[in-house]
C-alpha cells in the first residue's frame, strides 16, 4: 500500500474509531483488539503481549538493522472541564475532537499508516519493528517496557508523541527521592533529642544550590527541587525523623545511576529513589534520521516531558502531529491536516535514509 491518500483516510478513520473506545491506562484491552484486527485486515501478522500490539514488516531481514516506530493508545481519564461528548469523533472546521486525539491518537495512527507504507516493500535499508503499546500515561510496567525484550535488536527508535512534527532531539529522565533525615526524639523544653528538621534542612539547601559538574547542550544544569516536606507530631516534641521528597530532571549528560550515586555521596540523609526507570534519552544531531528532520525544514529541541522514550536504551527521536499543549485539555483535538502532515514528513524522512 503506497498511496499516502489512502493512508491518510485510513488513519483518521482509525483514530476516529479509536476515540469511541474508552482506553484508560490499564484498560486498553478494546483498544488492542482493534488495533489487532486492524493491522491484520491489512495483511500484518501481528504479537501481542497483554494490551501491547507489534509486528514487523513482511520482508524483515535479520541481518538489516531494524528502526522502532512506536507510539501509545491509552489515554488520562476526560477531565471536568469538557463540554463535548469525550469519544464522540467528529470533525469541525478541520479539527477532530475527542480523548486521545490529540496525545497520542494522531501520532499512532500516522505511524501506523506509515508502517503500512513499508510494509509489503522489499530490498528495503531497514527492517520496521511497530509497537502501538499501553500504560504510557503512568509510566506503567506492563506497556513498552513489557516488551522491548520480545522486540528483538533494534538500532534507533521513532517515538509518536505531539511536538507539531518538529524534533525532540532529547528528553529529560525523572527521578523521584524519597529523602529521610534520622534525628532523636526529645522534649523540646529540654536540650535533649536530636531536631531531624535541622539535619534535613542542610540537605535540603544543598539540592537546591548543587551545580552538578557536566551540562548537557540541550538543556543546561540538572534540575532539582524539594517539593514536599513532613515532620513533627506535635509542638513539644523533637521530631526524630524528616522526609521530603525531591523531584530530579536528569538531562542527557548524566545516566540517572550516576545522578544518584552524587546525591548519596554529598547529602547525610537516607535516599530511596522511587524508580530509576526513566531515563534520559537523545540522538546526536548528526544522526540520519534528524539531519532528514532538518532537511525537510524542521527544527530541534529537548523535550522537557517524559515519554514512554525514557524506556529506550537506544538513540531515539520524539516527534508527532499535534500540539503538546493540547495534551490532557478539555475537549481535546487533533487537526485533521496534522495527520496528514505527519504521514507524509514521517515517509519522506524515512524515505531519505532507506
Amino acid at each position: 500500500m503506497t498511496d499516502s491518500n489512502n493512508l491518510y483516510q485510513l488513519a483518521v478513520t482509525l483514530l476516529q474509531q479509536l476515540i469511541s473506545i474508552p482506553s484508560f491506562s490499564k484498560e486498553e484491552d478494546r483498544t488492542a483488539d482493534l488495533i489487532n484486527e486492524f493491522l491484520q485486515q491489512h495483511g500484518v501478522t501481528t504479537h501481542r503481549k497483554l494490551n501491547n500490539i507489534w509486528a514487523w514488516n513482511r520482508h524483515f531481514d535479520p541481518a538489516k538493522p531494524t528502526i522502532l516506530l512506536n507510539s501509545h493508545h491509552d489515554t488520562v481519564k476526560p477531565n471536568s472541564g469538557y463540554t463535548r461528548d469525550p469519544y464522540d469523533a467528529k470533525i469541525e472546521d478541520g479539527k477532530l475532537f475527542g480523548l486521545g486525539s490529540n496525545d497520542a491518537g494522531g501520532c499512532l495512527v500516522s505511524l501506523i499508516a506509515v508502517f503500512l507504507y513499508f510494509h509489503d516493500r522489499e530490498n528495503l535499508k531497514y527492517n520496521f519493528c511497530l509497537a502501538t503499546t499501553a500504560e504510557e500515561e503512568i509510566s506503567g510496567v506492563n506497556g513498552l517496557e513489557l516488551i522491548i525484550p520480545d522486540l528483538g535488536k533494534l538500532d534507533f527508535g521513532i517515538v509518536g508523541e505531539p511536538t507539531l512534527m518538529q524534533l525532540a532531539i532529547a528528553e529529560r529522565g525523572l527521578m523521584v527521592l524519597d529523602c529521610t533525615a534520622h534525628g532523636r526524639a526529645g522534649h523540646a523544653a529540654r536540650e535533649e533529642g536530636e531536631n531531624a528538621i535541622y539535619k534535613a534542612l542542610t540537605d535540603i539547601e544543598w539540592f537546591r544550590s548543587f551545580k552538578f559538574p557536566k551540562e548537557s547542550e540541550v538543556f543546561g544544569p540538572i534540575k532539582m527541587s524539594v517539593t514536599i516536606i513532613n515532620a513533627g507530631s506535635q509542638h513539644n516534641v523533637v521530631p526524630a525523623s524528616c522526609v521530603f521528597t525531591v523531584d530530579v530532571r536528569v538531562t542527557d549528560a548524566y545516566r540517572n545511576e550516576e545522578v544518584l550515586e552524587i546525591i548519596r555521596q554529598h547529602v547525610s540523609c537516607e535516599v530511596k529513589p522511587r524508580s530509576i526507570r526513566l531515563k534520559p534519552s537523545s540522538i546526536p544531531k548528526e544522526h540520519a534520521i534528524v539531519q532528514a528532520g532538518i532537511a525537510l525544514g524542521r527544527t530541534t529541541y529537548g523535550s522537557p516531558t517524559t515519554s514512554d522514550q525514557s524506556l529506550l536504551d537506544i538513540p531515539s527521536i520524539k516527534v508527532g502531529p499535534g500540539d503538546s499543549a493540547r495534551s490532557h485539555t478539555a475537549d481535546e483535538f487533533v487537526y485533521v491536516d496534522e495527520i496528514r502532515e505527519g504521514i507524509e514528513l514521517y515517509i519522506k524522512m524515512l524515505e531519505s535514509i532507506n
